[in-house]
């Protein structure tokens, strides 16, 4: 059955010479397409349809993409492909996130719909994903009044949960967790509906994950997209008499909701409330995950949105041309042809101890960050400070992930110089962010502004040039030539951890 997802545009009909695009996310819950108009920062959304298929219900319960998920998928596509026809002839844009990773089978599923459908399905990292669900997430801000300087956007699937924070709409830090709606569901609350124990082990279980979780700077606004929070939003509307134009639900309302999802089968919630049956089976799940999450960050309230990740994708190709996703990623995407390799690697892992593939991981993206010393260095291609700071960023995700087996001392002392180093490419990065976005408007402004404009960007180039000295010295501290870093994060997980 396909849901039909409420949207909205704040655009007043871009401009007709705006590319017309399509966008599909292959999740862990749902298969969604987005069909927009779209400008770099802006989208009028066309059509927005979302199909129910659970890929991470199979997954779950057998490591694989099941025939009949496979199947229904593909059903799915063709029918999107058929719509997406009557509005564009541009290449559709489809990405694949949570449950398609975490497949055994995953390039065998990827084969199957290029070769029905002739998609081409690229397969993100929840790095990717996440900076994606923000463009998605608040592209719409430019049209409402100024946000907190601090904000944070939450996207919770059916596998995974993105989570980034902001300051001034520049991402200071993300994450993403296996922790999501399905996920949760299938492996605590498994009852209908879930039973006192289930919840008691469910909640016990989330507060020690997210006790756990790093997170630099507590946003003081929080948007949250994905299935679970709009469908959340609508049963609050329904049920708690909360207006049908809000689009914020209090930590009281995410609470009364949980509470009635605890109290009433799913069929009983999807008649009364007009919830597709599977949606209400998994939501007490997602609202669980939403009510904690809001608690950890001390949070009393939310902002739901109904865009994500499909519109982060549009905008990226309008901002990037056709590389949008080597630029996001930092290398070139292969995802078929890479099939065998990607195949290998994850039998390879699957094979390893914990600790093991802990120190594989942390080894692999410490060699990966210091790729980009020499050319950071350099200072001749700026987006060299931008690939160190993913790949930073990319380790401090992974050390909190195993640091439960790590060492302490000796993690706390990587942990503080990696988060030290992020912080320091982040600062010039932002800066060369700001530079190039005004360097872009000059174009765009009347001449008797240029004079200021290029005092700003004078301004913005010598504090850049200062920093960059700063960052040369960060550097070339002894703790970052040569082997120093790979051997303090090897006595950080040590052989005797097996």
């Amino acid at each position: 059955m396909l849901e039909q997802t409420e949207y909205s545009s704040s655009a007043e009909h871009l401009s007709s010479t705006a590319s017309v695009r399509a966008a599909i996310d292959i999740g862990s819950n749902t298969v969604h397409l987005v069909i927009a108009r779209c400008l770099p920062d802006d989208l009028e959304i066309l059509a927005d349809e979302l199909e129910l298929v659970r890929i991470g219900e199979s997954v779950n319960a057998t490591g694989a993409i099941s025939s009949e998920k496979r199947d229904l998928t593909i059903s799915t596509l063709q029918k999107y492909q058929e719509l997406v026809a009557h509005y564009t002839t541009e290449p559709v844009l489809v990405v694949a996130t949570e449950a398609i990773r975490q497949a055994s089978n995953g390039e065998e599923f990827l084969a199957a719909i290029l070769a029905a459908t002739g998609l081409v399905v690229h397969i993100i990292g929840g790095d990717v994903e996440a900076t994606l669900t923000f463009y998605g997430a608040t592209y719409e801000l430019q049209h409402s009044g100024p946000p907190p300087a601090m904000i944070g956007v939450m996207d919770l699937g059916g596998g995974s949960m993105e989570l980034v924070t902001a300051y001034h709409l520049q991402i200071t830090w993300s994450t993403s967790v296996p922790i999501g709606s399905g996920r949760l569901h299938d492996r605590y609350l498994p009852s209908n509906p879930p039973t006192r124990e289930e919840f008691a082990a469910a909640q016990a279980y989330l507060k020690s994950y997210l006790r756990e979780l790093s997170i630099p700077d507590e946003p003081a606004a929080l948007i949250v997209v994905g299935g679970s929070a709009n469908t959340l939003l609508f049963l609050a509307r329904y049920s708690l008499g909360v207006s049908q134009t809000e689009t914020r639900l209090t930590y009281e309302d995410v609470a009364h909701c949980e509470g009635l999802l605890r109290a009433l089968p799913a069929d009983e919630v999807a008649e009364r409330y007009a919830i597709a049956p599977q949606r209400a089976r998994i939501l007490p799940a997602g609202a669980l995950i939403i009510r904690m999450l809001m608690e950890r960050l001390h949070l009393q309230e939310i902002h739901v949105s109904t865009h994500g990740i499909r519109e982060g994708v549009l905008l990226a190709r309008e901002r990037y041309g056709e590389s949008w996703l080597a630029q996001l990623r930092g290398e070139v995407s292969a995802p078929v042809q890479q099939s065998e390799t990607e195949a290998a690697a994850r039998k390879e892992a699957a094979a390893e101890t914990f600790a093991a593939s802990g120190r594989r991981l942390l080894l692999a993206r410490t060699r990966s960050m210091l790729e980009w010393r020499e050319e950071v260095l350099k200072h001749e291609d700026i987006e060299a400070v931008h690939k160190m700071r993913v790949a930073s960023r990319r380790l401090r995700a992974a050390l909190d992930a195993y640091e439960s087996l790590c060492e302490p001392k000796q993690f706390k002392k990587v942990y503080r110089r990696v988060k030290e180093l992020a912080d320091v490419l982040g600062k010039a990065r932002d800066t060369d962010v700001m530079i190039e976005n005004l360097q872009r408007q000059m174009e765009h402004i009347p001449s008797e502004e240029h004079a200021g404009m290029q005092w700003f960007i004078d301004r913005l180039s010598a504090y850049r040039q200062q920093h960059q000295r700063t960052l040369e010295t960060y550097l070339s501290d002894r703790e970052l030539n040569g082997d120093a870093l790979l051997q303090q994060i090897k006595a950080c997980l040590p052989e005797k951890g097996d």
